[in-house]
């Protein structure tokens, strides 16, 4: 059946739920009255459900048994399709630290899916996670592959991508980083701080130099201390973004109310970054280079079980918040749909229901389940 409008739901409008209709026409959200006459063959009846904005992951490294830094073109639509189904519909591919030969294939693919009319979630471009990362806090990234800040490198990376590298994660730290950091944002570049272990000062410093956000709060950086807050400590002072993958294993839920009452939620991303093993069974996978043994759901690197990414989905991470902090729906949804959006600039036509932007819509039921997607207008089959 051909849907041109969704009547009958509740619709997410200005942090509270409203009873509208939506026109869908074009792949645009137009907002309509709720009695409004449309023809009723063309309608999607959501019957009274909520509706929400499509969830937007801005760091995940894959699932499905596709790794993103070995993903063809056909695996990156197979991601997108499984994103959608869970309620993402757009998302950026997390490169692991790699040699400048593979990350620029992964750009190379990136860049083409990125283009293309797309099947499920929509990929907006490539957050890099390194290689200018601080080796005490490598997490699982090759140590071998890591560098100084190198801000031609990155130049050579944005050109190559002509202009979707939307995002890095770098270490304050290390050299030649505090440098990189207003190059990057010339380069139209968001800029997170993380796997790191930078004192206050310098953490600050960057900040200033132009950093936005902090990369998985609390995971792969220095913690506070009352006498040397470190990077953690400028994170939570500041007013960059904070990162949360909100699975109950990287962060404890009264770690997460504790994020969430001292930054507010305006100013924290929920995010998955989930590896190849999400939306599959226990047993051995891979993260880059690494091999990774998911065990009860949790992934960790074979070689010393330090944590490897995640088996979450942004579906899941709505749905513990809820339960980790007892907020309603209201409260808690930006931080997968409005926050992101912003933090990437891509709020003008993503991140919340409004005229004109794109038509990635959620439909939930009554527990919270995603009952049914709309990519930019499309009823997605799921």
């Amino acid at each position: 059946m051909k849907c041109s409008y969704i009547t009958g739901g509740r619709v997410y409008i200005g942090r509270r739920f409203e009873r509208k209709s939506i026109d869908l026409r074009g792949g645009k959200i137009r907002l309509l009255p709720p009695d409004a006459p449309l023809p009723p063959e063309e309608c999607f009846d959501a019957a009274g459900r909520r509706i929400v904005p499509g969830f937007i992951d801005i760091h995940t490294h894959g699932a499905v048994g596709v790794d993103v830094n070995g993903a063809t073109e056909e695996d990156l639509v197979k991601i997108s399709r499984f994103f959608a189904g869970n309620g993402t519909t757009a998302w950026l591919a997390s490169v692991l630290t790699d040699t400048p030969e593979q990350t620029k294939l992964c750009i190379d693919r990136c860049r083409e899916q990125s283009r293309g009319a797309g099947y499920g979630a929509q990929l907006l471009g490539v957050h890099l996670e390194g290689p200018f990362l601080a080796s005490e806090y490598k997490g699982a990234m090759p140590e071998h592959l890591l560098r100084h800040g190198d801000a031609g490198l990155l130049r050579e990376y944005q050109d190559r991508a002509e202009g979707c590298v939307r995002y890095i994660t770098v270490s304050p730290e290390v050299p030649g980083v505090l440098e990189l950091i207003p190059e990057a944002v010339r380069m139209g570049i968001t800029v997170a701080i993380g796997h790191s272990g930078a004192d206050y000062d310098i953490a600050m410093a960057a900040i200033a130099a132009g950093a936005r956000a902090a990369t998985h709060t609390f995971n792969a950086m220095a913690l506070l201390h009352q006498h040397r807050p470190a990077i953690l400590g400028a994170a939570m002072e500041s007013d960059i973004y904070c990162e949360a993958i909100c699975d109950g294993r990287h962060l404890h839920p009264g770690i997460v109310r504790l994020l969430l009452k001292t930054k507010g939620i305006e100013r924290v991303a929920a995010i998955t970054d989930s590896i190849m093993a999400a939306g599959l069974p226990d047993g051995s996978y891979h993260l880059g280079v690494n091999e990774v043994v998911v065990e009860d759901g949790d992934a960790k690197l074979k070689s010393d079980g330090t944590r490897a990414g995640s088996t979450l989905t942004q579906n899941t991470a709505l749905k513990n918040l809820i339960s980790f902090t007892g907020r309603p729906i209201e409260e808690l949804m930006p931080m997968l749909t409005e926050n992101p959006a912003r933090l990437i600039g891509v709020f003008d036509s993503k991140g919340s229901i409004a005229d004109g932007k794109d038509a990635d819509l959620v439909v939930l039921d009554v527990e919270n389940n995603v009952a049914e997607v709309f990519l930019r207008g499309v009823r997605h089959d799921r």
